[in-house]
């Protein structure tokens, strides 16, 4: 994210928070009220633990893992010089399992990575070592339907996006605020890096850009549409979205002719979850983007989503000015 926000904002606008967020900063009026908006730069993934005296990786996941999408994917591991090798999750052949293991998913725990080695010594040739990262390979591209957009990692690389676009869109133009473009780290363990930078930057308010779920697939309520407009996430396991924030929100975006969809998650959060207990408190508020299959190599999304929730977040910043922000935090 240095290297675009450095095509916006001068070198002297950018910092950095303790764990390794980067915060950009923009200026439209010096003393107006302080908006943060927020996308982690982290992606699920995994750690080498061991290497067996076969040559095998094993690992410990970061984040959220479902072990039924693991089996048979394809992986990048990194070693601490940069280099890269690609491999591919096995674990104990069907063919061999007994009845009784076959009637659950394999563990986590009995899976390995298949970098295509001889033995323990020529991975470690190759610089592989415990405490190197692992991530999901897979190329990125459009579906039959060009609209639709298939990728790794869109959580959070939407979000990440999202925050350099609105910077663009905002670069030539007036708003009544100082506005904190955020790159998180470390969300996925924990919301750690919104944590660390919205102490830095003690927003008036923010607003994080993540994922959402969608729900438009078979077995699902269809609530949630890929295609349908942003999420205003109003409920969450790290916070209740401020309602006076997302009253503001809504009425932009019905100024704006923006669609919008509501969504709710009983389990997990966003940054905006640790961002809003920072200092006295910070009104926050979570835009996510309707995703198919999230936590998995192939999540699946709708452009319209992104495009919309570029046009509303630039629409929302250049609204805020100082007695916006006073009769969301007070009234």
């Amino acid at each position: 994210m240095e290297r675009e926000f450095l095509k916006i904002v001068p070198k002297e606008e950018i910092s950095y928070d303790g764990l390794g967020s980067i915060i950009a900063r923009k200026v439209g009026k010096a003393d107006g009220p302080k908006i943060m908006i927020a996308g982690h730069m982290d992606e699920i993934g995994m750690i080498v633990t061991k290497i067996t005296e076969e040559g095998f990786l094993k690992f410990q996941t970061i984040g959220g893992w479902w072990s039924q999408v693991m089996l048979a994917q394809q992986f990048t591991v990194t070693t601490a010089s940069g280099k890269t090798y690609e491999g591919v999750i096995g674990s104990k052949p069907p063919h061999l399992l007994r009845p009784e293991e076959l009637k659950e998913p394999a563990k986590i725990d009995d899976m390995f990575l298949d970098i295509g080695v001889k033995n323990k010594e020529e991975a470690e040739k190759l610089g592989i070592r415990v405490g190197d990262m692992i991530c999901p390979k897979i190329a990125f591209r459009p579906l039959a339907n060009p609209d639709y957009l298939l990728g790794k990692a869109l959580d959070n690389r939407l979000g990440c996006a999202i925050v350099l676009e609105v910077f663009k869109r905002l670069k030539d133009e007036a708003h009544p605020n100082v506005v904190y473009g955020v790159g998180t780290v470390q969300e996925e363990v924990g919301l750690r890096g919104a944590r660390t930078s919205g102490y830095k930057v003690n927003p008036d308010i923010c607003f994080a850009l993540d994922v959402g779920i969608a729900k438009d697939t078979p077995g699902t309520d269809m609530s949630v549409k890929a295609g349908s407009g942003p999420c205003l996430l109003v409920y969450d396991g790290a916070m209740i979205g401020h309602v006076a924030l997302r009253e503001f929100v809504i009425e932009t975006a019905k100024a704006e002719n923006i669609p919008i969809q509501f969504d709710y998650l009983q389990r997990g959060g966003t940054d905006a979850g640790a961002v809003h207990l920072t200092h006295s408190g910070v009104p926050s508020m979570s835009f996510c983007i309707a995703t198919r299959y999230i936590h998995s190599h192939t999540s699946i999304i709708h452009k319209d989503d992104y495009e919309n929730a570029i046009k509303l977040i630039t629409a929302v910043i250049k609204k805020l000015d100082r007695a916006a922000v006073d009769a969301i935090t007070y009234d």
